[in-house]
Order: structure tokens, then C-alpha cells, then sequence
């Protein structure tokens, strides 16, 4: 679970072009202020630590950063932020190093390859861009290791640009980056869908790309495979939240806190502008609807693939419609299919071709129409010792 922090909500320096959070601007619906004691007491009864979000966070006074932090590190013992990378400065480092802060810093690429992460002109991007790749050996050198988030778009991962890719990410795991998580684009506009979005297979073979890749690197690790493949082998309890069957009504992975300390979800799941109230308990109708509808008809009915998957991530839903399974779903089938080949070499049967799959399914649909959201081992351990009552996950 993550309590994000959001005391500014989406306000943020650049424009990116694609941001899932573009509809809440759209509509107006940015914060002026915010009360630091409410948002504590917010993060309080979330129960903690948090991670300071945004937006972008760090267009937060210093002042207010260091109330947050040195509060976070008195009762957490730790803080995190993620953040665009481009205001960073010696302040803000120091903090980071004071309060034992871990950064999370999103960037697509080195120089052109981020210019979809806008800044107002070519020129001002360009410069963002060059500020983020200069502060990435500054933060390692001041022993500080940031994890990367690198969203995959036209202008980053076609065929002509994948190379450059490639070299990049190699200069970062010399330099001792050691995660990354590759992000397929999210978008809701049709416009910047067209000119920014990958094709199926344009994905499918940079994902490929990225796999073959990680095998060379020494320090870099890209969470994407690692999660695909512990959820093969029912290890599973650390997979990222898009394989964990969200309720978009009450994300269980993010926990989000406004500015006054209001509950709000996960902003991927957010397509009509408006920041909802979290409810106030989980449910789970979208994954036994998908269990039960045809694929034909954006459902996962007869997917050997859905107990790992469960129709990925509802931000990324077909037609912007929660109640589907991702748009991306053969790009996760043919990545599937490939661990699956990967596993089955090294003398692993991959849970996806084992014969008890039908009944792992089912336990799956009874602990969903219980109100449990188990993990796959969880779930296993459940059906070996029927007589132990379900924890909630």
C-alpha cells in the first residue's frame, strides 16, 4: 500500500502531453492550498509512511518540505517523493539526504526522447531535459539512488529510436540506477493517443527489446518482467498494484491525501476530471465480470493468463470503460507467452499451464465474492488449508 500525498493535487511546472491527470486540469479542478497538520493527521490514520506526490510536488515551498519530511522521518523513519527531476536543486538534496527521502524521478529519454514531457517551448524542454539527466549522477555521487519511471511512446520507443534507448539505459546502470519501470502510455485524448501511442506490436517488440536487454545490465532491474514472471510462479505478494485486481472506487495500492486531508484513489483510474471520494470498502464486481464475459466483448473468459493478469490495470480499460479489460491485452499476452517458453526451459511449469489453473480461477471468484483480494500464494496456501479463514490482502 502507498498513502501518496498530494498536497498541491495535479498542479504542476510542465505539460506533459500525455498525463493521465490532464482531464482534472481540464476541468479546473487544481489546488491553491493546503493545511500540513490535516494532511499528517490524514497520513496518521492511513497509517503511513507516505509519499509526496503530485503534480509536482517539489513546486512546494522548502519550508513546507522540510515540515513534511523531518515529520515523515520522526515517524516513519523514512520519506519518498516522486517527482519530475526538474527543481531539483542543492536544497532539495539536502533534504533528501537529512531525512532519508527515496526518490522517484519520471523521465522518458535523454534529450529529444523526453521532449513529449513539455515544458512551453522546444527550448524550455530541452533545457528541463538536460537539468533531469545532469541531476541523476549529482543525486548517485551524494549517495542517493532514484528509481526511474519511463513511459514508452513513439517518441522514445519506435524501431529508429529503441538503440538510443538501449545505450541510455546502460549509461544509467554504469552509473548504479538500479529499477526502472517501463510504463505503457496511458491517454485518454484520441488526438495525442494518434500521434503519441504505440502500435500492439510496436510494444510488444520494445518490451521484447527492453527483456533481451536487462539480461545485459549489471545493476538495472526493469520490475516489469520480474512481476510477470513471480506471478507465473505465485510469488506475487510484491507485484506493482496493475496486477492486483484494483477496485478503481477504492484503489487498496494507493491511498491518495489532498490538501485539506480529504481521501482521494489512484488519479489512472480518474477519466472525467473529477477527484471522488474514496469509498468506504473494497469490491471487486469488475474481475468476476471479466472472468464471465467473452473476449469478444472486452471480458477475459477462457484466458489461461487471467489469474495473473485480471485484466490489468482499470486506468489502462478498454474504451475508457473500468468495467474492460486493458486495451493492452496482447501486449501482455505475448509477453506472458514468452515467460511462459523462458520458464518452461528452465523446468518450470508456469502456473498458466498447470492443470490446477480451472481451480486456482474459481478459489480466486469465491474469495472476490467474499470481499478478499488474496495473492495468488496467498490464495494457494488458503486451498492447501481450507479450515484457515482468508485474510484480507
Amino acid at each position: 500500500m502507498s498513502v501518496e500525498l498530494r498536497p498541491l493535487g495535479v498542479n504542476c511546472n510542465i505539460a506533459c502531453q500525455y498525463c493521465y491527470q490532464n482531464p482534472q486540469r481540464d476541468a479546473g479542478n487544481l489546488a491553491k492550498k493546503y493545511d500540513i497538520e490535516k494532511m499528517k493527521a490524514a497520513v496518521l490514520k492511513e497509517g503511513g509512511p507516505f509519499v509526496l506526490f503530485g503534480g509536482e510536488p517539489l513546486m512546494l515551498p522548502i519550508k513546507d518540505l522540510e515540515d513534511l519530511f523531518a515529520w515523515g522521518y520522526e515517524k516513519f523513519g523514512q520519506n519518498m517523493v516522486q517527482t519530475n527531476g526538474t527543481l531539483i536543486n542543492d536544497e532539495h538534496i539536502a533534504l533528501f539526504k537529512k531525512y532519508r527521502v527515496n526518490i522517484g524521478l519520471s523521465i522518458d529519454g535523454p534529450g529529444e526522447l523526453n521532449d513529449i514531457r513539455w515544458a512551453g517551448s522546444l527550448e524550455k524542454t530541452r533545457e528541463m531535459t538536460a537539468k533531469i539527466e545532469a541531476i541523476i549522477p549529482k543525486l548517485l555521487r551524494e549517495g542517493l539512488k532514484p528509481g526511474m519511471i519511463i513511459t514508452l511512446h513513439k517518441n522514445n520507443a519506435t524501431e529508429e529510436h529503441l538503440p538510443r534507448m538501449h545505450q541510455w539505459l546502460k549509461e544509467l546502470d554504469e552509473l548504479g540506477i538500479e529499477s526502472a519501470r517501463l510504463h505503457i502510455l496511458e491517454v485518454d485524448d484520441p488526438k495525442i493517443q494518434e500521434k503519441y501511442a504505440l502500435s500492439e506490436i510496436e510494444n510488444i517488440k520494445a518490451f521484447l527489446s527492453f527483456a533481451t536487454l536487462e539480461k545485459e545490465l549489471k545493476n538495472l532491474k526493469l520490475d516489469t518482467f520480474t512481476d510477470m514472471e513471480h506471478l507465473l510462479v505465485l510469488q506475487d505478494d510484491n507485484v506493482s498494484c496493475v496486477w492486483r485486481a484494483c477496485d478503481p472506487y477504492n484503489t487498496e495500492a494507493v491511498r491518495g491525501i489532498e490538501g485539506f486531508g480529504e481521501s482521494s484513489n489512484c488519479g489512472r483510474t480518474n477519466k472525467d476530471g473529477i477527484d471522488y471520494l474514496k469509498a468506504d470498502k473494497n469490491s471487486y464486481e469488475r474481475y468476476l465480470a471479466l472472468y464471465y464475459t467473452p473476449q469478444e466483448f472486452n471480458g477475459c473468459q477462457s484466458c489461461r493468463y487471467f489469474a495473473a493478469c485480471k485484466g490489468q490495470c482499470p486506468g489502462t480499460s478498454a474504451d475508457g470503460d473500468w468495467r474492460n479489460r486493458t486495451e493492452h491485452c496482447d501486449v501482455w499476452k505475448s509477453l506472458f507467452s514468452q515467460l511462459e517458453d523462458h520458464l518452461l526451459k528452465k523446468g518450470v511449469t508456469p502456473m498458466s499451464l498447470h492443470p490446477n489453473l480451472p481451480h486456482l480461477e474459481k478459489a480466486l471468484i469465491t474469495s472476490w465474492s467474499s470481499g478478499f483480494n488474496l495473492s495468488l500464494r496467498q490464495q494457494i496456501e488458503l486451498m492447501k488449508a481450507p479450515q484457515k479463514a482468508p485474510l484480507n490482502s
